[in-house]
C-alpha cells in the first residue's frame, strides 16, 4: 500500500508542476472522499495552493493550469479511463490501480489528448517526477509506460527518434530549477 503522503525530498518545481501535483492530489481527495469539482478546486486556490497547513508548504501553482487539468479530467473521464486501459497490460482493470496512481494516470492522459501545445515528453516527465512524489517501488515506471503507450496513440510520431521508452529523468524534461517559471519549454533535444 503506497504512503498518500508526499516524500520530503520533492525536487523544486516550476508552477505549472506545482499544477499538476496539486491536480493529482485534489483528483485523488475527490476520489475517496466524494466532493465535487467546485467545491474541491475552491478549497485548494484558498486554503492550499502555495499555503502552509501544518507545517506542511504547497508550492505556489498555476492556478489556470490547477483548475484545467481538474476539470478536464472530470470532463472527459469516461474517454480517459477506456484509453488507459487500453494501455495496461490486460491482468491490470483501472480499477485495479491504487486510487493516487489512477489520479497520476488520468491527469497524464488529459494533458496528452488535449494539450498539443506541451511536448509530450514534458507531460511524461512531470507525472512521472508526481508518481516518484508518493511512491517508491515501480509505480512511476508503470506510470511512464502507460503514458509512452498513450502518446504513441494519441500523438504518433511525436516521440520518433527518441528511445522507445521514455526515461523519465531530469535530462529528458526542461530545467525545473526556477520557481517562478511556467515549465513546459521545448526541450531541446
Amino acid at each position: 500500500m503506497p504512503d498518500n503522503t508526499m516524500k520530503s525530498t520533492v525536487k523544486p518545481a516550476n508552477k505549472r508542476g506545482a499544477a499538476r501535483l496539486s491536480a493529482v492530489q485534489a483528483l485523488y481527495q475527490m476520489d475517496i472522499v466524494g466532493t465535487g469539482v467546485m467545491e474541491t478546486v475552491a478549497e485548494y486556490e484558498n486554503s492550499r495552493l502555495g499555503m502552509e497547513i501544518d507545517g506542511d508548504t504547497y508550492l505556489a501553482a498555476d492556478v489556470s493550469w490547477f483548475r484545467g487539468v481538474v476539470a478536464g479530467v472530470v470532463e472527459q473521464q469516461k474517454k480517459i479511463d477506456p484509453i488507459i486501459h487500453a494501455a495496461l497490460p490486460d491482468d491490470w482493470p483501472l480499477a485495479r490501480i491504487e486510487s493516487i496512481l489512477r489520479a497520476i494516470l488520468r491527469a497524464g492522459v488529459f494533458e496528452l489528448a488535449n494539450r498539443k501545445d506541451v511536448p509530450a515528453r514534458v507531460v511524461i516527465t512531470e507525472y512521472v517526477d508526481v508518481a516518484n512524489a508518493f511512491f517508491e517501488g515501480d509505480e512511476p515506471k508503470m506510470v511512464n509506460g502507460v503514458l509512452d503507450r498513450v502518446t504513441r496513440q494519441l500523438r504518433d510520431g511525436e516521440l520518433a527518434g527518441h528511445a522507445d521508452n521514455v526515461k523519465g529523468t531530469a535530462a529528458d524534461a526542461p530545467d525545473h530549477k526556477d520557481d517562478n517559471s511556467d515549465g513546459d519549454e521545448n526541450p531541446s533535444n
